[in-house]
């Protein structure tokens, strides 16, 4: 018999997962994804903010008066998404100057507060982890893979680094580091996974 953590990393990956599944935070699926390095830096804090946010809910959850327990859902967010922020910017402070404004934007990101409010608020510590984990790792699948694509695309480089195709034969697509090429690659990995999840679900 599975173990009911194997579902929760499952549905986070897969069948639940915050971008092509529920259409959240798709805001900086299309602002930071033209770099994988600035990608990366984005996935972590979304990773640590929703793994720590759903553990922190979960805790509180019986000690937290129900009419202020989004004030105080926001709070802790906002707590976790500061650590974040201050740590990037000393590890990576020229990353740290592009995706700055993003990284505060977590705080109001749909996916950690969704999962807080509708799975860390009724569950125990242990799981709400493995769930914040599971769609902070969702999400991060799909950014990684879109940012792989536009980067190597439009810049015809990878984590900074020149392809040897580029100086070569490979012409750089220009649109794929603009906001349309990200709306693009979007809409393509949503097409695909929804149909492949549909033919599973026939199945």
């Amino acid at each position: 018999m599975p173990s009911p953590y194997t579902k929760i990393l499952k549905d986070g990956l897969l069948g639940e997962n915050p971008i092509y599944r529920q259409v959240l935070g798709i805001c900086s699926a299309l602002a930071v994804t033209n770099l994988l390095a600035n990608t990366l830096f984005m996935c972590f804090g979304v990773i640590f903010a929703t793994a720590l946010t759903n553990f922190t809910v979960s805790l509180l959850r019986n000690h937290i008066p129900k009419r202020i327990r989004m004030i105080v859902q926001v709070v802790i967010i906002a707590s976790y998404v500061m650590m974040i922020d201050i740590l990037i910017k000393a590890v990576a402070p020229d990353i740290h100057r592009f995706i700055g404004p993003y990284v505060g934007l977590i705080i109001t990101n749909c996916i950690i507060m969704g999962r807080a409010e509708a799975f860390a608020s009724q569950n125990k510590p242990l799981p709400s982890l493995v769930d914040g984990l599971a769609c902070g790792l969702g999400y991060s699948a799909v950014l990684i893979s879109i940012a792989v694509v536009r980067e190597i695309m439009g810049f015809g480089t990878l984590l900074g680094f020149a392809l040897p195709a580029r100086d070569l034969w490979w012409t750089q697509w220009t649109i794929m580091v603009m906001p349309p090429g990200a709306f693009f690659m979007l809409a393509i990995m949503t097409w695909f996974a929804r149909a492949k999840l549909v033919k599973q679900e026939a199945k």
